[in-house]
């Protein structure tokens, strides 16, 4: 825990799971109008999961 008088130099970190929810809600809207579901809900999870990485990645720095 950081004293009082000293600040943060680091900003606190992003979070990524938004991407992950939202990849799953249009990968399966997508889905549904693809006629394809469940492919749709998988494809949306794989580009949520990639995109939340990245935004980990890229906050470390």
């Amino acid at each position: 825990m950081a004293e009082p008088g000293i600040p943060f130099t680091r900003p606190p970190q992003r979070g990524g799971g938004i991407f992950i929810a939202l990849g799953l809600v249009l990968g399966a809207v997508f889905g549904v109008l693809a006629h394809q579901p469940s492919l749709g809900l998988l494809a949306g999870l794989g580009l949520g999961v990639l995109a939340a990485i990245a935004l980990a990645v890229r906050d470390r720095r």
